[in-house]
């Protein structure tokens, strides 16, 4: 089983970012965290400032060696219809994921255009919305 864990522009300064929003850990503390809560499972990490990067993450994710997405989109979640359409095509479990409650946050962040692409939203547990992510993404896995 390999999941693709990708990662939004600004992800990784995680640990130099508002803590009282994104919390303490860096993105590699999450990546760890990920790794030994579920040896079982082979992961694939993305991090990119770059939304072309995270698309043809997405677009090779198609070719059936990845069997789930969860995925931190970070600011592109507000804006990238981009994004969204590569989404759209990709036939696997996706569970988008945020550190920090989006909806507790400025307007503008309420709005997740790429979740209408996504299986389902988990925002606001820190990086324990990852490991959230990661359950969802496998109970979907086990209904198919």
């Amino acid at each position: 089983m390999t999941i693709l864990i990708l990662n939004g522009p600004n992800l990784n300064l995680l640990g130099q970012r508002d803590a009282s929003h994104y919390g303490a850990k860096t993105l590699s503390d999450i990546e760890s965290l990920i790794t030994g809560s579920y040896p079982e499972v082979d992961f694939v990490f993305l991090q990119s400032n770059h939304e072309g990067d995270l698309i043809e993450a997405i677009q090779s994710a198609r070719t059936g060696t990845i069997d789930a997405l969860v995925a931190n989109w970070g600011g592109f979640t507000h804006s990238s219809v981009a994004i969204h359409d590569a989404l759209e095509l990709l036939n696997i479990p996706k569970v988008e994921v945020h550190l920090s409650n989006i909806h507790a946050r400025e307007g503008f962040r309420e709005t997740s255009v790429t979740g209408r692409a996504m299986n389902g939203i988990i925002t606001g547990f820190g990086a324990d919305s990852y490991l959230l992510g990661i359950e969802a993404a496998l109970k979907l896995l086990n209904r198919k």
